[in-house]
Order: C-alpha cells, then sequence, then structure tokens
C-alpha cells in the first residue's frame, strides 16, 4: 500500500446501540468490544502500523449512568490488560486525579521508549476530555499527530477526540457499530486514507 498512516486514532462507536438491537441493557455493550480492539491491533500490526489511540471513555462520558460509567471503567481495564498481553507499550492518558480514573492504569501514564525496536505503541484515552488537556498546558503533549482517525458507528464528530494531534488527520466514518468490527472495515479504511489528497495546509 503506497501510502500507510503511521499513527492512527480508532473512536470504537457504537458499543451503547449494538447492546440495545440486541435486546442487553446498554452498559453491556462495552464489554463486546473488547475482542474487536485486540483484533484491530493485530490488523494495525500486520499492516506496519506503528502506533494507534483508542478512545477509551471521556470526562462527560462519567455523567452518564453509574452503571454504564462502572462499565466501561472496567472495559478499559481489561483492556490495557490484554494490549500489553499483546506484548505493545501502552500509555493511559486521562486526568488521574479524578475518581472516574482507574487506579489500576496509574502505572502506565508515564510515556516510556518501546523496549524493542518493532514493539508497536498504543495509547489509551481514559477519562480524558480535551478542556482539561487544554488547560493543564497540552496534557497529552508526549503523543505524536495522528495521520487517520477512523470512526466506527456512523457518527460524523470527533466528539473531543486528541484537538491538537488530528489538527491535520483525515477522518473516516464507518457505519457499522464497533462491536461488528471485521479486518476488511479497517483495510477499506486504509484504502480510503491512500486516496486522499495531502496539503498539510499548502
Amino acid at each position: 500500500m503506497a501510502r500507510l498512516p503511521n499513527h492512527v486514532g480508532i473512536i470504537p462507536d457504537g458499543n451503547r446501540r449494538w447492546a440495545n438491537g440486541r435486546g442487553l441493557k446498554k452498559e453491556e455493550g462495552y464489554a463486546f468490544g473488547l475482542n474487536a480492539g485486540i483484533d484491530l491491533l493485530r490488523a494495525a500490526r500486520k499492516r506496519g502500523i506503528r502506533e494507534l489511540t483508542y478512545y477509551g471513555f471521556t470526562v462527560d462520558n462519567c455523567k452518564r449512568p453509574k452503571e454504564q460509567v462502572s462499565a466501561f471503567s472496567r472495559a478499559c481495564v481489561k483492556a490495557a490488560e490484554m494490549i500489553l498481553a499483546e506484548g505493545a507499550c501502552l500509555t493511559a492518558v486521562g486526568n488521574t486525579k479524578s475518581p472516574c480514573f482507574p487506579s489500576e492504569l496509574l502505572p502506565y501514564t508515564r510515556r516510556r521508549m518501546p523496549s524493542r525496536q518493532d514493539e508497536m505503541r498504543v495509547n489509551l484515552l481514559v477519562n480524558y476530555g480535551w478542556e482539561w488537556d487544554v488547560k493543564n498546558g497540552f496534557a497529552s503533549r508526549d503523543l505524536p499527530r495522528i495521520d487517520l482517525v477512523v470512526r466506527w458507528g456512523g457518527m460524523s464528530r470527533l466528539s473531543g477526540f486528541l484537538p491538537i494531534q488530528t489538527v491535520y488527520s483525515d477522518i473516516c466514518v464507518l457505519e457499522e457499530l464497533w462491536p461488528d468490527f471485521e479486518e476488511s472495515q479497517f483495510d477499506r479504511a486504509l484504502e480510503w486514507y491512500r486516496r486522499q489528497d495531502v496539503t498539510l495546509g499548502g
């Protein structure tokens, strides 16, 4: 593939709608997205992507019913465990001073250098908010520019996803809901990215 993004941002939307469509409680949808996240990580690694950033949950998400907050918080902790099991270099980014930030992820809040040249970087935004980021002197400054953002679930918006790193990102929106992830969807996004014209303001 001629043009490949180095850093891909992932907005895994549609978990609650997916659960509703199957007669499940809304909060039950988050757990079903975990395997999708690992499948995507493996697909990205095979295709030579060097870095992924997943949108876990936002500061605003914490205003939802407590059952949902608890569910996506647990899902993020489990996602981190699964990412680490894949041998990736994990960084968790978010407001650690809030009780909504899972204490289990505190050891991963400092970005470190990969131990191997081929080790993939994976960032997980947890209790992240763009206003928190900006007001704290660009707290996400260690994360590099994102080349491609892929959003599942059909919604054409960034929802506050790393506004500085995405200033020149190409944004691909897929209609499929996140728990229905298939590798072919990621390939469609990469093919779409390949066709975009890059000007960087030029």
